[in-house]
């Protein structure tokens, strides 16, 4: 593929408020916005599209069910001292899903978007 950006969407159910949220929060700068359906933003070569609910992606599948956020999938995000970046993200009000864990190849922690979706950000070991 010759292009080196990596797309992941992300259902969710208010884009404003999730712009704010990858933006101030995680560094996100935003590349479009056309609320309330979709927006889409970047960190190095993720593009992040987040589309609500009146957005393509929002509507019903043939069985009738609904794209909804949430679930266990999640965008994996390298940090260099996660002790630090989890102070900031408290002291920011940004909410966890549980607290640091370390195993033999680094350690982890889960935040959660406004919508519910997890991003994990990650700290390699011996870093």
């Amino acid at each position: 593929m010759p292009d080196a950006t990596v797309n992941v969407r992300y259902i969710v159910d208010d884009v404003e408020a999730s712009v704010r949220w990858y933006t101030a929060h995680l560094g996100f700068t935003l590349l479009s916005n056309h609320a309330p359906a979709f927006a889409d933003v970047r960190l190095g070569a993720l593009r992040l599209l987040l589309s609500g609910p009146s957005s393509s992606a929002g509507r019903a599948m043939a069985d009738g069910e609904l794209p909804r956020p949430g679930g266990w999938n999640r965008i994996h995000l390298i940090v260099g001292d996660l002790p630090a970046e989890v102070a900031r993200l408290r002291a920011d009000g940004v909410e966890f899903r549980n607290d640091i864990v370390t195993g033999p190849g680094g350690s982890q922690v889960l935040l959660v978007d406004p919508s519910g979706n997890l991003v994990e950000l990650f700290q390699p070991a011996g870093r």
